[in-house]
């Protein structure tokens, strides 16, 4: 009997089993964008720059270059990185408690200069690796290890909504929030992942995908029930969508 291979592991994953919590979904977009990575040809020429938090462990599980960066910092490093060799791709792999809270200037003005860096951004509303403290995304109402009763507008103040913030900046060219609950969703954010790496392949300017994701662990749910609560709970506060695409159908 002859078989075919329908579905094989990407050559820029390294192979190294996953080590994130059952039920995170930073497995799920790492192979996202490894695929984008081999079917764009950029294996050899992409370096991926990870910072503090669970996004640092990208590095072993990743078959290219890539470098970490201080917490918050790597919009900066990749900014250096890409002027110095404008012929490399090079994107940044970024948590909430990161990008959104001491990065929040890195990226915010990497994104205003239009630098020619794409940004994969993981929405989890916590922080993951630290113990599960309240995040700048993290919901009202939501218990955290720092909110042990509720995040309250009154005295944390509101979720921040990333993509909302920087949707009018001119140096923007493509931004999308999605996430990876059902199959669906995960067709749709690899169709962003690729859009992304588009925008700074022809030179356009900054790109940012923001990625809902569940975070079972700090949650303190069953990987179902976070799926259930991310669903029924994020996507009501952060809405789903593209809010910037100047690449258009490119293929």
């Amino acid at each position: 009997m002859d078989y075919k291979v329908a579905y094989k592991m990407p050559r820029s994953l390294s192979g190294k089993q996953f080590t994130y919590c059952p039920g995170c979904h930073h497995g799920i977009v790492h192979r996202l964008i490894a695929e984008t990575i081999d079917e764009l040809d950029l294996r050899e020429k992409t370096i991926i720059v990870a910072p503090v938090g669970c996004s640092v462990f990208a590095y072993e599980f990743f078959d290219i270059d890539g470098t970490v960066a201080p917490h918050g910092r790597a919009p900066a490093v990749a900014t250096g990185m890409k002027r110095a060799r404008p012929d490399l791709t090079i994107f940044t792999y970024q948590g909430d408690g990161d990008l959104a809270a001491i990065g929040t200037a890195e990226m915010i003005h990497a994104a205003n200069r239009g630098e020619l860096i794409t940004t994969i951004f993981i929405n989890n509303a916590i922080y993951g690796m630290t113990g599960g403290q309240m995040a700048p995304t993290t919901l009202l109402g939501m218990k955290t290890t720092t909110s042990p009763y509720g995040r309250k507008a009154e005295k944390e103040g509101y979720p921040v909504h990333v993509c909302e913030i920087i949707k009018e900046l001119q140096g923007v060219a493509f931004l999308a929030r999605t996430k990876v609950t059902t199959p669906r969703d995960v067709m749709t954010t690899k169709k962003y992942i690729k859009k992304a790496f588009q925008a700074q392949l022809k030179g356009l300017g900054y790109s940012l995908v923001e990625v809902l994701s569940t975070c079972p662990t700090n949650w303190g749910l069953s990987p179902e029930k976070a799926i259930k609560w991310l669903e029924e709970n994020m996507t009501k506060e952060f809405p789903l969508g593209v809010y910037v695409d100047k690449v258009g159908d490119a293929k």
